[in-house]
């Protein structure tokens, strides 16, 4: 039996089931803050009827949906309208499981150093990027096979905004690589510890922090960058003509971005699942289960504030029109991501300090 449980694919298949479980178990929690977090910004109470502090709302979402009537608009393609909202929720999910969320030194059955990840790659970031542009397509997909043409606006838009900022995503992240050296998330994760202050990246390159910010809000398409769907505009943009269940995937699909975006975050510039070395003196000689459970509580910590932030922001901001979010992408924030680069590749030549 113990050779069945240690076995790689057994530690794989529950390892896969977990990150599924926190990604299934998280978007609700996100609806429901999502609501209370408006609310309070709007001087509101929010929900508080359905369950304790209204933390069953999601649920009560859940059921209605599923018994709401689920039909096909005239002339559309139902093989891609019933792929649209698979696709847009599936990246967020496998986006999690490339992302470590935390460390169990002395497990040695979890594979390389103890790292709390479903797929432990050297290439991670890499991988991720490439992972995090395909929610875009389900979108797009959806806005498609709708045959509305508020839908196909929404899903032309998604892909121009994929585009658009895509490449100040990656431009940002290439300056990191060029001071961590490494596409191993693990790695860059460790290289941020410190020991008495934080080591985090955006306190040494808070412009690359900037960038891939906006890139980020840019890419799950939160306002103030939420143009394909814009419903004052697009009705409902690319989920127009999405009811029940299919209209649920795509709001599902919408947090689990969210989520895994903000994990990203966490991981490249604040430091991941690490605290300074000085903080954590009390852990040592503990137990790898412990070591794991404050390291992945940690880490989560991080996560939630982000997602704090990106709601804060949407709450408070106004949404850009489209020929202002073009103009930032390709005339303001592609020649500054540019910029950044040049300035990291002198300030690695002539100052060493700023070496890994």
């Amino acid at each position: 039996m113990t050779a069945i449980l240690t076995h790689p694919l057994t530690i794989a298949v529950i390892k896969m089931l977990v990150a599924v479980g926190i990604v299934l178990g998280a978007v609700p929690m996100l609806v429901w803050m999502e609501r209370k977090v408006s609310a309070r910004f709007q001087r509101r109470v929010g929900p508080n009827r359905v369950g304790p502090l209204g933390l069953l709302q999601s649920a009560a979402d859940a059921l209605k949906l599923m018994w709401k009537e689920d039909f096909f608009p005239r002339n559309t393609d139902r093989i891609v309208f019933l792929a649209g909202p698979l696709m847009t929720f599936l990246p967020g999910v496998i986006m999690f499981g490339l992302i470590p969320v935390g460390q169990a030194p002395g497990a040695t059955f979890l594979g390389e150093d103890g790292v709390l990840a479903v797929s432990y790659l050297q290439m991670g970031l890499l991988a991720m990027l490439a992972v995090s542009s395909l929610a875009s397509y389900g979108i797009a997909f959806g806005g498609w096979a709708s045959n509305n043409q508020y839908s196909l606006l929404g899903g032309i838009r998604a892909s121009a905004q994929l585009i658009s900022y895509e490449i100040v995503m990656m431009l940002s992240v290439l300056a990191l690589v060029m001071t961590t050296g490494t596409f191993n998330l693990a790695t860059i994760v460790q290289q941020q510890q410190g020991t008495v202050l934080p080591a985090w990246n955006i306190f040494l390159m808070p412009l690359t922090f900037l960038l891939f910010l906006v890139a980020a809000f840019a890419e799950t398409n939160r306002a103030p960058f939420d143009l394909p769907e814009a419903e004052q505009e697009l009705v409902g943009g690319y989920h127009t003509e999405y009811t029940g269940m299919r209209y649920a995937w795509f709001m599902l699909g919408e947090y689990a971005a969210l989520w895994a975006m903000c994990a990203i975050i966490v991981t490249l510039f604040l430091g991941g699942w690490t605290l300074p070395a000085a903080w954590l003196g009390w852990m040592s000689g503990s137990p790898w289960y412990v070591v794991a459970l404050v390291s992945f509580g940690v880490f989560i910590v991080k996560v939630v504030a982000m997602v704090f932030f990106f709601m804060w922001v949407r709450w408070t901001m106004p949404r850009f029109r489209w020929d202002q979010l073009m103009r930032l992408g390709w005339s303001k924030l592609i020649p500054l991501a540019l910029l950044n680069i040049l300035f990291v590749a002198l300030v690695m030549e002539y100052g060493g300090w700023y070496v890994k």
